[in-house]
């Protein structure tokens, strides 16, 4: 009987543990993320705003990419990949200071929607995507439901819109660009539901591992995941309800 109230005493000390460090992990990722959000609205406000800068990536009159603006526009998704594939050969500190290059390189990316809409819009927009994005968030994080069977079919719906996207750069069809954004909206919002959820997940089997090294990276990662969810959906959210200069 001493046995096993010791061990049961274990195993609630064991749980204690991983409940608290499961808060200071998503804390971490979330906290990253914010970071991220930081360095690019305000890589982003510092470009736009400056019309020579932006001249640098694009025409001041159009707003269309020159071929230094359509480098910056592939490199955030040029370096997501990249970062997938050199995870496992980063450090945790690598992966930080890669994700907050990338934050800054997504930031350049950005710089023309200060041309292009009203900085009330912008900042009404972003109140809306941040409020519904910690919504969303907060199902991902608390539901008893599995949402790992979503995962496939969204990231088939991302590709879509990518590649949608990509076709529509040069169709410039305003009818597409509408459904897009529409589909944008509800895919990254399920993501924001599925990302948190997984890495949740991720970090409740890695700790049982004890797998410490590798939970330092996951943090980085899902706060890289969520980022995207957010910013995609405050695009596409700005696509829909921004008023344009």
């Amino acid at each position: 009987m001493a046995e096993y109230n010791t061990m049961r005493a274990a195993t609630g000390t064991r749980a204690a543990q991983i409940d608290e460090g499961l808060r200071a992990h998503m804390n971490k990722v979330y906290g990253t993320m914010s970071v991220g959000m930081l360095i690019t609205f305000a890589v982003a406000w510092a470009v736009g705003t400056a019309p020579g800068l932006l001249a640098v990536f694009r025409d001041p009159m159009t707003l269309q990419p020159n071929i230094l603006g359509y480098i910056v526009m592939f490199a955030p998704l040029i370096m997501v990949f990249a970062f997938g594939a050199a995870i496992n050969r980063l450090s945790a500190a690598g992966a930080q200071l890669f994700f907050f290059a990338f934050a800054a390189v997504m930031g350049l990316s950005l710089s023309w929607i200060f041309v292009a809409f009203t900085g009330f819009s912008i900042a009404q927009v972003f109140l809306v995507t941040a409020i519904s994005f910690a919504g969303l968030s907060l199902v991902g994080y608390t539901t008893k439901k599995d949402l790992s069977g979503m995962g496939s079919f969204l990231i088939m719906g991302v590709i879509g819109l990518l590649v949608a996207s990509i076709i529509n750069i040069f169709l410039g069809s305003p009818a597409i660009m509408f459904a897009i954004s529409i589909l944008g909206v509800l895919i990254f919002a399920g993501l924001t539901a599925y990302d948190t959820q997984n890495i949740k997940n991720t970090y409740l089997v890695h700790a049982h591992h004890g797998d410490s090294e590798w939970l330092g990276k996951a943090a980085i990662m899902g706060a890289l995941n969520l980022y995207m969810d957010f910013i995609n959906m405050f695009m596409f959210l700005l696509q829909l309800f921004g008023n344009r200069e």
